[in-house]
């Protein structure tokens, strides 16, 4: 069972977003409204409450999510240059032919198919949206730890962390959440080095970490010159704000919740508990009780 539940981003016309997910990544969208405002404050971002906001699922049809919430562009946030979420995978049947597509899209091709050296199962490309959304595109071949696509342009299966610490967050999720890091490695990483101008042959180390044998989160050790993420006051932030996951023995999490566990309705909670916790680096990791 993979834990990832939803990625919630943030953009200036969500009407907008939810077209070109539905036209370009064959998202559909499932639910729509305005943001709950005990919602909104028990992720501690009040002025959100009421913004146009919707839920979209997959072509295939998997129950894990992405959730558009209506924000005002921040002036000085620049994407893949500070700490906190910054990109949602997304897996494809086939990479080449996603780049092809995503050619005529409003979504920039900000990264073309690249094999990774050390990660022959992967063949990713990186795409950026109008929002500023940074969302990462592969295809997976013979991978045990990560889904195939079931739709040319299937499931959210990865969040990817950008981190001041690396190996400190890494050991955070593990205590704490009970996952199983990764051995990490370094790679050219050619976003990060693009976003800070570095060489594109620079390595930055990443790990992954699983439960269960299934890969569905990422941790990036970020450049020294990455800095904490603008945002407006009592907000949510801009790009991916909030990670939602799965866990199977809620109960038993021993955690400092920004609010307590609270059952919520929808199709990403299904009448289950949830609660808020923050990452090392401040991040937003909103928690469902799996059972």
């Amino acid at each position: 069972m993979n834990l990832l539940r939803a990625a919630t981003l943030t953009g200036s016309d969500v009407g907008a977003a939810v077209g070109r997910f539905e036209q370009w990544l064959d998202y559909r969208c499932i639910e729509r409204g305005p943001f709950d405002a005990g919602l909104a404050a028990a992720w501690g971002a009040p002025a959100s409450a009421g913004c146009d906001c919707a839920v979209l699922q997959p072509a295939s049809g998997a129950n894990v999510f992405l959730r558009l919430v209506e924000g005002d562009s921040v002036p000085g946030y620049l994407p893949i240059r500070t700490y906190g979420w910054a990109a949602i995978e997304i897996n494809v049947q086939d990479v080449l032919a996603t780049a092809a597509r995503m050619e005529a899209s409003p979504f920039q091709i900000i990264g073309p198919p690249k094999r990774i050296p050390g990660l022959p199962t992967i063949h990713p490309m990186q795409v950026r949206g109008p929002d500023a959304e940074t969302v990462y595109l592969t295809e997976i071949n013979g991978d045990p730890a990560l889904p195939e696509a079931a739709s040319p342009i299937d499931r959210l299966f990865i969040l990817v962390l950008a981190c001041r610490d690396m190996r400190a967050t890494a050991d955070w999720f593990a205590q704490t959440l009970g996952l199983q890091n990764g051995e990490s490695s370094a790679i050219p990483y050619s976003m990060i080095n693009k976003s800070f101008d570095l060489p594109p042959t620079e390595l930055h180390e990443i790990v992954t970490a699983t439960r269960a044998g299934q890969i569905f989160l990422e941790f990036d050790q970020y450049p020294a010159a990455a800095t904490d993420r603008p945002r407006h006051p009592q907000a949510l932030s801009p790009g991916v704000a909030v990670c939602t996951i799965f866990h199977p023995d809620f109960a038993s999490l021993d955690l400092q919740w920004g609010s307590p566990p609270t059952q919520r309705e929808g199709a990403i909670y299904g009448g289950r508990l949830s609660g808020i916790a923050r990452t090392p680096e401040g991040a937003l990791l909103e928690i469902v009780d799996a059972g």
